[in-house]
């Protein structure tokens, strides 16, 4: 397929176009604050069982300037009821009914853009509603579906959809949120047929909507990938993260490190096919190779940088951060893959170095103490010695830049060496030792994500303490504030929260096939959706939510 370009939110053609004013205005209360939305023309309020004019947990932002352009025409017959909310998954955040036919596809009608550079989301929604992209038009003809950027500012990926007239106009500051807007039309025309006369206002209440998949323990295919991004853009995620590296394989052809590279793997074309069907769903892929620990594979093929402690016993998967040929292997790796991954984000790990789970890591590595006492003064540590490593890889990475986010355990407390502070915290587990809460992170400042193992760790094998989460639990129990076992912080952090990811690792490969695996995250993955875009208590019931799931496909 032709690659899509994403284009940075200054970057992206907003033009200014004339919006003709809705029938009726409404004032919503959007979180702490108040904004004015028009709404389309035919009165009434909102029907029981819609999603309404707001919902809980909904947050301030910019939907309410994206850029509809419905046609002025008299107001529609009463001879309809006020529409029903549509139902998608996740929820749209606000429908303003109104009295109308709405609109299903016909087989004369057409998808046409008003910027060119809506043209791959214009291609991909006709192509699904079996009706002809005609391109750029300026013309207005009966079942048209219109997409358009505008709408200055605000939320990249907010949008409005306006049926009316049997027609359908989705617009929107960004591409993302209008492609957005075609997921709701798709959703609305699989799930009922046809899309409901009114107006949807619509944004995410998290900026980072993640799935992480482990292929360094489980190698999954380019078509199995391919398919979870198609599943993933219908709803609304845009991360993808793919942990390549680990002890047991390294899972992505490399050119300046071929020696490392296991026989079960993806190519660098495999890749950039991954990466460019993601970018034309706006899904960020965030790639990670975990260093200093997690790095068994590639010291497979490089045992003289394997950390070694007093005694001379290898310590697993631990590259012996004293030495500089080990920051020269891993530099290689992060600057030869951050031109393959062309997003803006990225996962340094950081997480579980062995020799810090050591009695005394001065004692039992004594070269690691010597070469922080040589780098740090008299009195560094091995800890010291680490959160260097890091914020040197961090370096490396910023270079090409990325943002980047690391492991909360790959965080050390009284270090007289402190993390860099632009990176993120990928906060999973309260279970490492020296275990600090979430809020030690947020009253630092630190910006996190939630990858809570509690409900958004879907282990293979289900080792140790974890069991496979299931929807229902995300859906009922789980909020972007809970962090850390099944307890929230306080809700003046929420900002600082950027979102949160579910996960996939492959600790017992075998443990379920790729089949398996794909139906077993299917529920959680819309319920996660589901609590990152609203993080309010969902109108639906789970059994509803189920039903609504199944009858969407």
């Amino acid at each position: 397929m032709t690659q899509h370009k994403r284009r940075a939110p200054a970057q992206q053609a907003i033009r200014k176009r004339a919006v003709v004013a809705a029938a009726v205005v409404g004032t919503v209360a959007l979180g702490t604050g108040v904004g004015v939305w028009a709404s389309s023309g035919g009165g009434g309020g909102t029907p029981e069982g819609s999603a309404g004019q707001s919902s809980p947990g909904q947050v301030a932002g910019s939907a309410s300037s994206g850029a509809a352009t419905p046609s002025a025409s008299p107001a529609p017959g009463r001879s309809y009821p006020l529409s029903q909310a549509p139902r998608t998954i996740p929820a749209v955040r606000s429908h303003t009914p109104a009295r109308g036919p709405g609109w299903k596809p016909q087989k004369a009608d057409r998808v046409v853009v008003s910027d060119a550079e809506l043209a791959d989301e214009g291609r991909l929604i006709a192509g699904e509603l079996g009706i002809t992209y005609a391109g750029e038009k300026d013309d207005v003809r009966a079942g048209d579906v219109r997409l358009a950027l505008g709408g200055g500012g605000g939320n990249q990926e907010s949008y409005t959809m306006t049926v009316r007239d049997g027609r359908v106009d989705i617009g929107g500051p960004g591409e993302a949120g209008v492609f957005y807007g075609t997921r709701t039309l798709k959703q609305e025309v699989h799930g009922g047929g046809t899309a409901p006369e009114g107006v949807v206002r619509d944004e995410p209440a998290k900026p980072v909507r993640g799935f992480m998949l482990d292929i360094a323990r489980k190698p999954f295919s380019e078509s199995w990938i391919e398919d979870r991004i198609r599943e993933l853009g219908d709803l609304k995620f845009n991360e993808l993260g793919l942990h390549f590296s680990d002890d047991q394989a390294f899972r992505i052809e490399s050119s300046t490190h071929p020696e490392i590279v296991s026989k079960d793997h993806l190519t660098k074309a495999q890749v950039k096919n991954i990466v460019a069907l993601a970018d034309s769903r706006h899904i960020t892929v965030v790639p990670e190779i975990d260093s200093p620990g997690h790095l068994g594979a590639v010291l497979a093929a490089h045992p003289d940088l394997q950390l070694r402690n007093a005694s001379g016993v290898a310590t697993k998967g631990a590259i012996d951060i004293s030495k500089p040929a080990s920051a020269k292997l891993v530099d290689d790796l992060l600057n030869e893959y951050a031109g393959l991954f062309t997003g803006n984000q990225w996962n340094l790990g950081g997480d579980e170095y062995q020799a810090l789970t050591a009695k005394d890591p001065q004692a039992s590595y004594p070269q690691l103490a010597a070469a922080a006492r040589q780098k740090y003064g008299s009195g560094g540590t091995v800890a010291d010695l680490t959160t260097g490593w890091l914020d040197d890889r961090a370096a490396t990475v910023r270079a090409h830049d990325k943002t980047m986010r690391a492991w909360n355990d790959g965080f050390y407390k009284g270090t007289s060496v402190q993390a860099a502070g632009d990176l993120q915290v990928a906060y999973w587990t309260g279970k490492e030792i020296g275990a600090r809460q979430p809020a030690e992170y947020l009253s630092a400042g630190r910006k996190v994500i939630n990858y809570n193992d509690e409900f958004l760790y879907y282990v293979l094998g289900q080792p140790q303490t974890f069991v496979y989460p299931t929807g229902r639990r995300i859906y009922e129990q789980w909020n972007p504030l809970v962090l850390r076992g099944t307890t929230a912080v306080p809700a003046r952090y929420d900002g600082q929260i950027l979102g949160g990811s579910f996960a996939v690792w492959g600790d017992f490969p075998n443990a379920q096939t790729d089949a398996q695996v794909a139906a077993g995250i299917r529920m959680p993955l819309r319920a996660t959706v589901q609590k990152l875009w609203d993080p309010g208590k969902p109108a639906l019931t789970w059994q509803q939510f189920r039903q609504l799931a199944a009858k969407l496909g």
